[in-house]
C-alpha cells in the first residue's frame, strides 16, 4: 500500500462515534494512553494511535450514533504490556471495569472497560505463547 500521512497506516481502522469528539479524545488519551495524531475540525473527527494501531473518533450526527451502553454491538481489543496498570488507569479516569484482569488458558491476561459513552474496550497482555490446540482452538492458517 502507498503511504499517506492523512490516514493511519494500519490495514483495519475502527471508526467510533462519540457525541463530543474533543471530550472523547481527552478521555481516551488520559485513560488509555492513546496519542492524538490528526485533528479534523474542532469537533468533527480525530485520529488516535496506540502502538502500531489506530482508531478514528467521529462525531455523531447524520447516520452516526454513539452506542447504547446496554447493548454490546462490538468490542475493541488493544494489546498492552501491563493489563493491571491499564485497568487501574482507566478506573481512575471514570471507566467502568466490566472484567478485572483475568488470566485465560490461551495465554492472555485481559480486562474489559466500558468507556463513559458505551464503547467496550478489552486490554490484553500476553503471559504465555500457547498453541490454539492446547486450549481447544484450531490453527487454520499459521501466521
Amino acid at each position: 500500500m502507498r503511504p499517506n500521512r492523512s490516514i493511519p497506516s494500519p490495514t483495519v481502522i475502527p471508526v467510533l462515534s462519540y457525541p463530543d469528539v474533543r471530550e472523547a479524545v481527552a478521555w481516551l488519551t488520559a485513560s488509555f494512553g492513546f496519542a492524538e495524531r490528526v485533528r479534523i475540525g474542532q469537533a468533527h473527527r480525530a485520529q488516535l494511535s496506540v502502538g502500531d494501531a489506530a482508531v478514528i473518533i467521529a462525531d455523531t450526527g447524520a447516520d452516526r450514533r454513539a452506542p447504547d451502553p446496554a447493548v454490546k454491538t462490538c468490542s475493541l481489543t488493544v494489546r498492552v504490556v501491563d493489563v493491571r496498570a491499564q485497568c487501574d488507569r482507566a478506573a481512575e479516569q471514570g471507566g467502568t471495569i466490566l472484567m478485572e484482569p483475568t488470566e485465560f488458558s490461551f495465554g492472555e491476561r485481559q480486562c474489559t472497560v466500558l468507556d463513559p459513552w458505551g464503547h467496550h474496550w478489552t486490554f490484553s497482555q500476553t503471559i504465555a505463547d500457547v498453541a490454539p490446540e492446547d486450549w481447544g482452538g484450531e490453527t487454520i492458517d499459521p501466521w
